[in-house]
């Protein structure tokens, strides 16, 4: 029995560790499909309230809407893309939004979570990889800038990492 309540406190602390970033929920999206991302802020910066979630979409995420949030107000950043990516029915996309922020208040005692919605361009990647999105979530005093995109194969520890979905095959 006492060597299982040190490792129920490793799993603890471990799940705890998680809450501390911006997390996405879901883990795995497929090529040239549609996709949900549902971003998860867990905390403030120390006990300073959030007051704007900002995330980068990645090139080839196209045709992308944010969910709209009660008392929170959103604001898009719209350009070209790189290229232009097929999308349904023939259609072509050469631009969209690049950046979403969400401006409102959350206090660090909740939690809450910011949704977009997209297309996964075919083209745009591989299956097996992982694409991230740079968060930038500002508090009323600090900020943490969830930016940091690990080497490919590496697993060194990352102090603020962006969250990330992998990429399976197209269905």
């Amino acid at each position: 029995m006492f060597k299982l309540v040190p490792s129920f406190l490793v799993a603890l602390l471990a799940s705890s560790a998680a809450f501390a970033h911006v997390t996405i929920e879901q883990r795995e999206a497929a090529l040239g499909g549609p996709v949900k991302v549902t971003f998860r802020v867990g905390h403030g910066c120390g006990t300073s309230p959030t007051t704007k979630v900002r995330l980068r979409i990645p090139e080839g995420i196209i045709a992308v809407k944010p969910m709209p949030k009660p008392g929170w107000q959103i604001e898009l950043v719209q350009g070209a893309y790189q290229k232009t990516y097929d999308f349904f029915h023939g259609a072509k996309l050469s631009q969209g939004v690049k950046e979403v922020s969400w401006t409102g208040n959350l206090p660090d005692a909740y939690y809450d979570e910011f949704v977009i919605n997209g297309f996964i361009a075919k083209d745009a990647f591989t299956a097996g990889t992982t694409i991230y999105f740079p968060v930038v979530q500002e508090c009323e005093s600090g900020a943490h800038r969830w930016i940091e995109i690990p080497k490919p194969g590496s697993h060194e520890h990352l102090n603020e990492p962006a969250p990330g979905i992998r990429l399976l095959p197209a269905r």
